[in-house]
């Protein structure tokens, strides 16, 4: 059995301590060796076992740990994870990885040049209802795929005061759940021709954008991602239909909310998703059916990034997968500004 990956997080707020330390410490590969943060007494009690120290460069002087995750609000995780891996650290980085695709590329160059991982938080690929629709496109039953929707909606019409609503530091949910929709679509169907994007401001006294249409041009489908603070009654959370078939998802994978109610990976109803419907055509054959979700599994990515460490295997979320979800962000950010559709041109 190969050793456990140590793993530093730098910050324990909301992301450090709710989606990043349970899911690390019951992964089976990782542990939470040592957290950076203010809220020592906080950190202490949930992680005993755990070196608390104040602040990011106690964390990097720390040894034994072999990775950092950067849990901390989006317009740092540049400068924090440029340090981590200068002192040879492997890093982890919530979304968005930066505030632009050319830190992002820079980030990917720096850990390359020194052999290390550079990895983006994407850990929804691993939500169950889009593990589910993966596979059902995959194995060809929904046949050629001409329309994809994909919806991340919420109804919060007051705007609270934290920075994750401030423009400046990366706020708004273009770079919140931006990322997210972008890495599940590129997942699914590689690199867009095309970004058309309309991001707004809708709420009252809003101060980043809580509305974003994106159409992602392919020639062969039409991609369409959607995310609003405004939704009193939510949308299907996927809609896709192909030549022999739709398949269409209501309601966010469990696992977000497990986690915030005190719920860890490998309680009894942890992951556990709702069925989806399907409606498969084939000639005379024509069944519409509720179609099983498979349970959701944060955990995977950082038994996989344990993998990729310690045991040398491929990560399957890319430095390049990072760089390519920014782009599209700035690409969005440039056609609502000019009122057209851009190409996608990869930075590599």
């Amino acid at each position: 059995m190969s050793s456990l990956l140590k793993v530093g997080v730098m910050g324990y707020g909301l992301a450090g301590a709710t989606f990043h330390a349970p899911v690390i410490e019951h992964c089976g590969r990782a542990t939470v060796a040592a957290i950076a943060t203010s809220q020592t007494e906080r950190a202490q009690a949930d992680f005993p076992k755990a070196t608390i120290v104040p602040d990011f460069d106690a964390l990097l002087a720390l040894g034994d740990i072999e990775c950092v995750v950067i849990a901390t609000p989006n317009d740092t995780h540049f400068d924090l994870a440029r340090r981590a891996l200068e002192a040879g650290k492997h890093v982890v980085v919530d979304k968005p990885v930066t505030l632009s695709a050319r830190d992002a590329r820079t980030l990917a160059d720096l850990a390359a040049s020194r052999g290390l991982l550079f990895a983006p938080f994407h850990n929804r690929r691993w939500d169950g209802d889009f593990m589910t629709l993966r596979g059902l496109i995959e194995s060809g039953r929904l046949g050629r795929v001409t329309h994809f929707e994909s919806h991340f909606d919420r109804f919060r019409p007051k705007v609270p005061q934290r920075w994750r609503e401030e423009s400046a530091r990366g706020g708004g949910l273009l770079f919140d759940l931006g990322p997210h929709l972008i890495d599940q679509a590129l997942v699914l169907f590689g690199a867009p021709k095309t970004v058309f994007a309309t991001v707004r401001q809708h709420r009252d006294h809003a101060h980043a954008p809580d509305y974003v249409h994106l159409l992602l041009g392919y020639g062969d489908k039409e991609v369409v991602l959607h995310a609003t603070a405004l939704a009193a009654l939510e949308p299907p959370r996927f809609s896709v239909h192909g030549t022999r078939g739709s398949y269409v998802k209501t309601g966010l994978d469990t696992q977000e909310d497990q986690l915030k109610a005190g719920l860890r990976p490998g309680d009894a109803a942890f992951g556990k998703n709702p069925p989806g419907l399907l409606r498969e055509v084939d000639g005379d054959h024509d069944l519409r059916h509720e179609f099983a979700t498979r349970d959701g599994a944060y955990t995977d990515y950082y038994r996989s990034l344990a993998a990729s460490i310690v045991d040398k295997k491929p990560f399957p979320v890319s430095a390049q997968d990072a760089v390519d979800v920014m782009t599209i962000i700035e690409l969005a950010m440039q056609s609502d500004a000019e009122g057209r559709r851009v190409d996608f041109a990869r930075i590599g």
